[in-house]
Parts: structure tokens; sequence; C-alpha cells
């Protein structure tokens, strides 16, 4: 095994890896690569990464998020393009790359078949369904116009609008052509849909997205998916008008109304103000000569009803007579109600003379005259015998009182909250009494010694003299 020879210099990886990228980088500065994209990822930095191959090899790509916003092109899968840039390497996978600064398909034949891919996606969404398209207003008050502000195109429109019916127009000014048209009438299409009703300005009743006619690059703008999706999300109905009637792009199949070239879109947006007078005029006609007609037809059927009606006087005839017999049957009624009333008051009257009022007046006078003696009589004998039935219960309530008792030198004895005290055990030591005699009440105290009662008198009496037995 021979030994590493000693003059061949040592390079570290990095070193190798920054002499091939200063390499690589002066042999190719700015190069022109073509082949289709594969692998494509966005970022979500911002920057862009895919492969460029064709059928022998493969070459990596990146395109720097600055670039990004700025390209015409946007990068697609499958797309077959020219990308512009310079070859570097990149030292972290050992790789070189094109780091890219354009992007430009790789012929017309490129661009129709990306268009057309890009025309079946959008269908696939139902972007372009006939269902999803609005009506377009009859006679709308305000219209948006979204064009170029210096072009022929507005002035086109405006032409034509004020030949046809005027109208209040709110131009919105956005670059027809190259990298920022787009995105303007994206942002204007938006905007539109983005007023409010009763601010400041009037929200449109119909847009116009209108452009002069030019070649497929030139038309890319309204190709563009930003584009077709802000016309599909638009709540406000909108017209196609760009290139002329030959140029087709994607925006005339999602919008609401196709027209070939921008005046035909005026003539869509409003209707001629003059044959509207004129259709008015002749409604107006129509209309009188149908109402006279009509009422020359209801007053022959009139007339012919008239005819066949009868007169006033045979309708009324028949009623008159039954009213005439009726008023005299009515009077012969209240002849002899009025008869028959005044018999029964004669015969009423007939009673009510003075003479036997007088005669029943006396009978009835005498008749009142004994019952009031009778009255009388009766009276005096109930209060005789109540007199003398009060007098004996007045003495037997006497004789029962327990005030004759205490007249004999009896008392009534009763506690402090006045119950009666019936025995001397009922008495406590110290309470408070209240003593009733014949001839008032006064109160004393119980000391709580019992007194010895004295015999009665007969029984003393009895004993002091016991030969009184003999009597007997």
């Amino acid at each position: 095994m021979t030994a590493p020879r000693a003059n061949l210099p040592e390079f570290s990886v990095s070193e190798i890896a920054t002499a091939l990228k200063r390499t690589v980088e002066d042999a190719f500065p700015f190069v022109r690569v073509r082949g289709e994209i594969s692998g494509l990822k966005f970022h979500s930095s911002g920057h862009v990464y895919f492969d460029l191959k064709d059928d022998k090899a493969v070459l990596n790509a990146v395109i720097w998020r600055g670039t990004a916003q700025r390209l015409k092109i946007k990068p697609e899968q499958g797309l077959e393009v020219v990308c512009t840039g310079r070859i570097s390497t990149y030292a972290g996978s050992s790789r070189y790359q094109i780091i890219v600064e354009q992007v430009e398909l790789a012929g017309l034949g490129a661009l129709m078949a990306m268009l057309e891919e890009r025309k079946k996606r959008l269908a696939a969404e139902g972007l372009f369904a006939p269902e999803r398209k609005k009506p377009l207003p009859f006679l709308p008050n305000v219209i948006g116009v979204i064009t170029s502000p210096t072009g022929a195109v507005i002035r086109d429109i405006m032409h034509r609008l004020n030949d046809r019916f005027p109208r209040r127009v709110l131009l919105w000014p956005v670059a027809v052509q190259g990298e920022r048209a787009a995105d303007e009438v994206t942002a204007a299409i938006r905007g539109f849909n983005a007023l409010e009703a009763g601010g400041a300005l009037p929200v449109p009743d119909v847009l116009i997205v209108a452009r002069g006619g030019g070649s497929v690059e030139d038309l890319m703008a309204f190709n563009e998916e930003n584009v077709v999706r802000a016309v599909a999300e638009s709540r406000i109905p909108v017209i196609s008008a760009v290139g002329h009637e030959t140029d087709t792009t994607l925006i005339d199949f999602v919008s609401d109304r196709r027209a070939p070239t921008p005046t035909a879109a005026a003539e869509m947006a409003v209707p001629v103000r003059a044959d509207l007078i004129a259709q008015t005029l002749d409604c107006q006609r129509r209309a009188f000569r149908a109402f006279s007609r009509a009422m020359a037809e209801r007053r022959s059927a009139l007339t012919a009803l008239a005819r066949v009606l009868p007169r006033a006087d045979q309708l009324f005839a028949q009623p008159r007579q039954r009213l005439d017999g009726a008023s005299e049957r009515l009077i012969n009624g209240l002849r002899g109600n009025l008869h028959v009333h005044r018999t029964r008051f004669l015969k009423s009257a007939s009673v009510l003379r003075p003479q036997p009022l007088s005669r029943h007046i006396v009978v009835c006078g005498e008749r009142l005259t004994g019952l009031e003696g009778r009255l009388a009589l009766a009276h005096r004998g109930h209060l005789a015998v109540a007199a003398r039935r009060i007098e004996s219960l007045s003495r037997i309530l006497q004789s029962v009182s327990y005030r004759a008792v205490l007249s004999r030198g009896f008392a009534l004895v009763r506690g402090g909250e006045g119950a009666l005290k019936r025995a001397a055990a009922a008495v406590s030591s110290g309470e408070t009494l209240q003593l009733t005699f014949a001839d008032g009440t006064v109160g004393a105290t119980a000391d709580g010694t019992p007194v010895k009662s004295p015999p009665p008198k007969s029984l003393s009496r009895r004993r002091a003299g016991g030969s009184q037995g003999s009597l007997f």
C-alpha cells in the first residue's frame, strides 16, 4: 500500500463546496433553460421550488418570493417553459440549481395547452355552469365599468350608453395588460361588491369588464385564475367584453353575459330609450282602446238588460195594493180596540161612584173600631198577668240570693285573682283576700294561724243545762 502524496492540498467540505459554487456561477452567470415543470411546490415562505426536466436530465429550480410575486407567467405543473436565471449550487445537499428570474412559455402551443388545462379544471369546479349565471337587470340605475381610463374602450361605452339610455357610470381604472393587470381587475371586481347600500358611492346594478383586442399574450390577464374566481364570486351580474368578437378568454365563460365588443356590452346593459317610449305609448294606446271597447260592450249589455226589465209602476203595483189593504185593516183594528177599552173603563167607573164608596168606608170604620176595643182588652189582661208573674219571680230570687245570707252576718271570701275560697285549707299564708259583706268589700291578708271556731249557741245551751231533758 502506497502512502498518500504529501504535495496534494487538503480541503474541507465547505471549501470544496464554495469553490464549486464560485466556478459554476462564473461559468454560467446568466442562462435560458427550456424544460417541463415537475414537482412544483409553493412554500409557506413564499418561495417556489420545482424541477426542470427533459427526456434525459433534471435541473433543480428555485424562485425567490420577491421574484415570484412579479412573474407574468405563474408556474404550473406540467407546463413547458423557458426559465431565465443563473446557475448556482446548494451546498446543503451537494446539488446544482438554477435561480430563476423570469419564466416564459415555450411557444404558443404551450400557452394554449396551459389555458385549456386551466379551463378544464375550473369547469370541473362548476364555475362555468349555466345555472350559476345571474340575469341582467332590465334598466340599471348605476353601471360599474372596469377598464383602462385612457383607452378608447371607456369612450365607446359612454357614447353608446348616452345614445341608448343615459345612466350613471362608475369607472374603476385598472391596467388591462402587463403584470399588474390581473391583480387590479380582481381588486376592482371585489371592490364594487364590497360597496354598502346607502354609502358614499352607490352599489352598481351591473358590471362591465372591458378591454380592446390584442394577442393571446396581451389578453393573458383575463385568463388568470384569480380574475375568473372573482367574477364567479361576484354578487353583481358581470358582462365580459374583452377583445374583439373572435377573441376568447376564460372570463368569458364565467361571466353572466359575454359581449363580442365593449360597445355591444353597453347595448346589453341598457335598452333603447326611444324604443321604450314608443313601446310605452303603444301599450297606452292599446290599453285605452281595450278600455273603450270594454265600456262599449258593458253599455250595450246594460241597455239590453234594461229593455227586458218591467217598468217601475208595474213593479210597485201589487205592493201598493197590499199596503192600502193593510192600512184599512189597521184603522179598523184600532177602532175595535178603542171600543173594548172604553167599555171596560165605563164598567169600572160605575163601581167607583161616591155613595157606594161612602157606605163601604163606614162599614170598614165600624169594623176597625171593634177590633181596637178587643185589642185594648186583650192588652190590659196580658199586662196584669205579666206583672203578677214578675212579682212572684222577684220574691223567689230574693229568697235564694247570697246577699240575703250576707245580711245575716256572713262574708264571701275571694282570693287575689277573684277565685272563691270555700275552705280554710284553700287559703295560703300571706295571701291577699277580698272579703265581701252585705254593705261592701274590704281587703285582708291571711297570717296562716288556724282559729278554732266557737260552738254554736244552741249546742252550748244544751251542754250547760243538762237537766233540760227532764222536761220531756
